[in-house]
């Protein structure tokens, strides 16, 4: 699925002050029978966002204004640790939020976030502990992914690192097909034209008129 291409990104940054939010936090593992990718949304965060019998937790953050809409997450180290699921990763995109910011992330979800269209962004943990703080009381964010850089409401700002290929698919939109397609054409295209000379039978077909 071709994602919404991501080249800046405006908004307020929600605060989830914990280290090692796991991928059962995000996406409840009684949830993967759902096989359909839309409307995962709503069980993201669901066991914090809901009571047991089915009442908005008032005390999570998500639940509460400005931040229930919030396109960024702030959180501690090790996010998306434990299972590799993808579907954290799509609640979290039908949830709204493009971009992750935290002083570290599960290797697999990190992938994840990647391949579906979310930035996950590392920085150091002193400098996501100084933003947790000060998002609480509310905190704009905008960040431009081609000039890798963050900045914060009153002109600080942040650098960030990102692999290039990485970077020019989130810009374009692209998945993991159409980013070996793109960046490998000139590849491809040699590999087919000595593959019709070295096995022309494969292409009697085209050849048929």
């Amino acid at each position: 699925m071709k994602a919404q291409p991501f080249k800046t990104l405006s908004g307020i940054a929600a605060p989830l002050e914990q280290d090692n939010i796991d991928t059962d936090i995000i996406f409840p593992a009684r949830f993967l029978l759902i096989t359909a990718r839309e409307g995962l949304g709503r069980y993201a965060f669901h066991d914090r966002r809901f009571e047991t019998d089915g009442q908005e937790n008032p005390d999570f953050i998500l639940n509460q204004n400005p931040f229930r809409e919030a396109p960024i997450l702030l959180a501690g180290a090790n996010l998306g640790s434990g299972s590799s699921r993808e579907q954290a990763v799509w609640a979290l995109l039908g949830f709204g939020v493009r971009a992750v910011i935290a002083p570290s992330f599960g290797e697999i979800f990190q992938a994840n976030c990647l391949r579906n269209g979310i930035l996950p962004i590392t920085l150091p943990d002193e400098t996501v502990r100084k933003l947790l703080g000060r998002a609480k009381d509310g905190l704009n964010l905008t960040i431009d992914l081609e000039s890798q850089t963050i900045a914060v409401e009153d002109d600080v700002r942040f650098d960030f690192d990102i692999a290039p290929e990485r970077k020019l698919a989130l810009i374009n939109g692209w998945d993991e097909t159409a980013q070996i397609l793109n960046q490998r054409v000139n590849d491809i295209s040699a590999f087919e034209a000595r593959q019709r000379q070295d096995q022309p039978w494969l292409y009697e077909r085209e050849m048929t008129p």
